[in-house]
Formats: C-alpha cells, structure tokens, sequence
C-alpha cells in the first residue's frame, strides 16, 4: 500500500534514528508552556503570596515568545488574566489551554518536543510517563495526560516510552550530550524494572542524545530525588553552571564538592572537556523547620531573559553576575523566590519550552 502524501515518516520507538532530538533550551523557542497554580497543598499558607511573582515571570517570558498556559476552566483563566493584568503583562502573546492539572510543576508533567528540521512532521512530542516524583504526591493522573491533550489540540504527533521521566531530570546541550543524576534516574520509585544501562538507550532514542553525563546526588531539600536543574546546567553547547557550597559544615557542601570534581572529568560528545563554572549557593532558606531546595541553578532560560531565582541573600547579586557572563544576548533577571521554593521548586521547575524549528 503506498503512502499517503504528508502522512509522518518516523520511527515512534526511536525518534533519533528519524533524525529527532530535543534542542538545548538557549536554543530560539516558539513558546513556553506553564501549568497555573491552584494546589494549595503544594504551598500551604502561602498559595496566594505567590501569585504576584508568578505573573511577573509571565511578563518577563511573554515579551519574547508566546506563553501557553493550562488552565482547568473559564474561571481559573479569568484569575490567570487578573493577576497578569496587575503586572502590565501583555496578554496578547498569552494562550490559554483548557486542560486541568494536579499541580504547576510544567517542567515534569509537561510535554517534551523533540524536532527535526528535515522532518515530516518537524516537530514531535514525546509523553512520558509520569507519577510525582515516585508516587509522592498523588492524585497525578490529570498531569500524566497533559502531553498527550496538548499533542491532540496542536496536531502534534504524540509518542509514548512506557516509562517514568521528568523534565527536571535532565539538561541538554543540543548537540549530543545529557546531563542527568543517578540519584533520580535510577531510583528505584521512578522504574526499578530498568538497569543503568535500559534507561540510557530510552534516553538516547526518546531524547535523540548520544552522549550521557552522570552526576550523583542533588541538593538538600530537594522532593525530586536529585534533579539535575537545581545542580547544573548547559549555558552553552560546551559549558554547564554547578552549583558550590563554600561552607563546609553545609550538609550540601560534601555533594556538591563531588559534582564538581566528577564534572571536570567529564567529555563532551566531540571528547572535549567540559568548561565548568562556579556558581554560589544561597544561605540555607528554611520555612516552618523545613530546609528548602534554594538554588540559583533553577533557572529559565527565555529568548529575551534568563529568569533566575533570588532568595534575599548577598550571593543573589553574584549569582546574577556570573550568569549574565554567558547570556551576552539575553537580560538575566533576578526574580524574588523566597515564596515560591515553599513549594519546592521555582521557574525551571514551572516552565516547559517549545522550541521554534
């Protein structure tokens, strides 16, 4: 039977060997995708305090690409557009979606797209499977479909992996390499039916990657087990941002250490050595008794701004200054998140990009 013309050309369990992979997130986006807070669970107390920094972050991303958000209904949109009004967001470069969700953490739940330039289609998204963080949080079953809900109302083709991964679990330099932890990657809440060695070749044919990087654990206070977008981070195609804890009675500062010594053995998919630099840690930031998982590393890469997470601490400004060093074409701006990481996680964690192709 022959083909029909415009009919996908692609393999849907394994992407890369049709030329698909997931861009690096410097790479230009066409979008970002958001999921609008509403789980009070998530920041008991606090829920509302937060809402004023939400809708700046909006602002800052809108201005340079289109954001998408997944509301649950009319009346949870009309709440969205109150407070982005407050903050003088131009609404017009904001799309609503209705799609219901557990909770706001996009950047897990969310879709992933892979492209392919030369493709048919050029642009696809992979739907995988997702259970909070190891079955922490339930209910999840409204997140779990997200992907697979956004692929239907773009007319996105949609591939399945059968198993567990989130977006905060690995970081990407758009030519071949992934970095991720084995602390998350391989706990056994996430698929303990899987060796090492299973999950690296889901990651290569489901993220199009070649080249995969190990770290160990992640930050403490960090619920996700160890994702790698609190630890480290590609600000270009040969160069990550980690991390370091200079306090040595610090319970981060023995981890830490760690991954940035594994990370300057570490090679590039081309067998060049990493370029590794420091960047500070925050004070400790505690709330009701509970360390929380501050980190400058959980920051958004826009195509106007880098967002960055700040916590009223004199290492915010240092922070700021050392990220804007490789973001010469970008702003990079501080964005106060001292109630929002209540919650256990800040802008890299609530945003998804969709890259243009």
């Amino acid at each position: 039977m022959k083909e029909r013309p415009g009919a996908p050309t692609f393999d849907v369990q394994n992407p890369q060997a049709s030329g698909y992979y997931f861009p690096a997130e410097f790479a230009p986006h066409v979008a970002t995708w958001l999921s609008w807070p509403h789980k009070e669970a998530s920041w008991p107390g606090k829920i509302q305090l937060i809402f004023p920094v939400y809708a700046e972050f909006v602002k800052l991303v809108a201005e340079g690409e289109t954001v998408c958000i997944n509301v649950a209904d009319e009346a949870m949109r009309e709440e969205a557009l109150r407070w982005l009004d407050k903050v003088g967001a131009n609404t017009e470069n904001v799309r609503f979606f209705f799609n219901p969700t557990d909770d706001a953490w996009c950047r897990d739940h969310g879709p992933a797209f892979l492209i392919n330039p030369e493709g048919n289609p050029k642009k696809i998204i992979v739907d995988w499977g997702y259970n909070a963080w190891g079955s922490k949080y339930p209910p999840y079953d409204q997140d779990d479909q997200i992907p697979t809900r956004i692929g239907a109302e773009l007319n996105i083709p949609v591939v399945h992996p059968g198993i567990v991964m989130e977006g905060g679990s690995v970081d990407f330099n758009g030519r071949g390499t992934v970095l991720t932890t084995t602390s998350c990657l391989l706990n056994p809440n996430r698929n303990p039916h899987l060796t090492k060695e299973q999950i690296e070749d889901y990651l290569r044919r489901f993220y199009g990657v070649k080249n995969i990087l190990w770290l160990g654990d992640g930050i403490v206070g960090d619920d996700t087990d160890g994702h790698i977008d609190d630890l480290t981070r590609f600000v270009n195609e040969d160069t990550v941002v980690t991390v370091v804890e200079h306090n040595a009675s610090d319970e981060n500062y023995k981890p830490l250490k760690e991954n940035l010594e594994l990370l300057h053995t570490l090679r590039l998919e081309d067998g060049k050595a990493l370029n590794v630099v420091e960047l500070p840690m925050p004070a400790p930031v505690y709330y009701e008794g509970t360390r929380l998982p501050a980190s400058y590393a959980n920051f958004y890469i826009s195509n106007r701004y880098v967002v960055v997470p700040t916590f009223r601490d004199p290492n915010d400004e240092k922070a700021l200054d050392v990220l804007q060093k490789y973001f010469p074409e970008r702003k990079v701006v501080g964005l106060d998140s001292t109630d929002i990481i209540w919650g256990l996680g800040s802008f890299h964690c609530l945003s998804q990009q969709e890259p243009a192709v």
